[in-house]
């Protein structure tokens, strides 16, 4: 019988690769977006016509009630979510100075809180079967901080400090939760850097190039998988060596 992985934030970029590549690997696929419904069944589409099996749900990550009803949803769907992947967020360059009470907490709630609703809402129906297995996309800011970037690094180096704390105290109920760090990858949120920042950023990268949403998504598909069985807690760092 096959699996099922629900992926927040799938609607573009790194998610909706996620999606693809995990459908692709014989998983249905519960496709979760916001706002960004056309995209999602974009998604959707891709998918089934590679022969797989996927469904678009809604709901914002940073809203409680939205999380559960849209796990609920699932649930009668699929029956169960054996693996989470918790990649919704946003991403914002600003001066520290410059963060309003307002937008630190829109930050945190999509990026931290997002990953709270997701896992908590989950995981009682995984401790009771004694199986599952939570990915949560970090980012290499998250690892070592990012000027300008700070309410995301904060969010994002949070993300981290739950994953740890989270898989230590889920083991016993095997279940494994692990994060992937993604370095410098060329999507849309990257849309407002300019070609010599771009170009700055690849020869910083031991390995000259940017990553792709491929190379964050191959690494999802591996800590989802069987093979990955006795790894837990870990950051997989998918940067390119920009930080090591």
């Amino acid at each position: 019988m096959s699996k099922t992985a629900l992926v927040t934030g799938a609607s573009k970029g790194i998610g909706a690769e996620i999606a693809i590549q995990l459908a692709k690997n014989g998983f249905n696929v519960a496709i979760n977006y916001n706002k960004s419904k056309a995209e999602a069944e974009k998604v959707l589409q891709k998918i089934i016509d590679r022969g797989g099996h996927a469904e678009i749900f809604q709901a914002d990550v940073g809203d409680y009630a939205a999380v559960k009803n849209m796990v609920d949803s699932i649930y009668k769907e699929f029956g169960f979510i054996d693996v989470l992947v918790n990649n919704a967020g946003i991403a914002q360059q600003i001066l520290f100075t410059d963060i309003t009470p307002e937008i630190w907490s829109n930050m945190i709630n999509t990026n931290l809180t997002g990953v709270y609703n997701c896992c908590n809402t989950v995981l009682p129906k995984m401790i009771h079967s004694h199986t599952g297995c939570i990915i949560n996309i970090a980012s290499m800011w998250g690892e070592t901080g990012g000027s300008c970037e700070v309410h995301y690094s904060a969010a994002k180096a949070g993300v981290i400090g739950l994953t740890k704390a989270l898989a230590k105290e889920v083991g016993l109920s095997g279940i494994r939760v692990n994060c992937v760090s993604p370095g410098v990858i060329k999507t849309e949120m990257m849309s407002s850097f300019s070609d010599d920042t771009l170009r700055e950023l690849k020869e910083e990268s031991p390995l000259n190039r940017l990553g792709t949403a491929l190379d964050v998504a191959n690494a999802v598909v591996f800590l989802a998988d069987e093979k990955a069985s006795f790894i837990t807690g870990q950051v997989l760092s998918v940067n390119g060596g920009i930080l090591i």
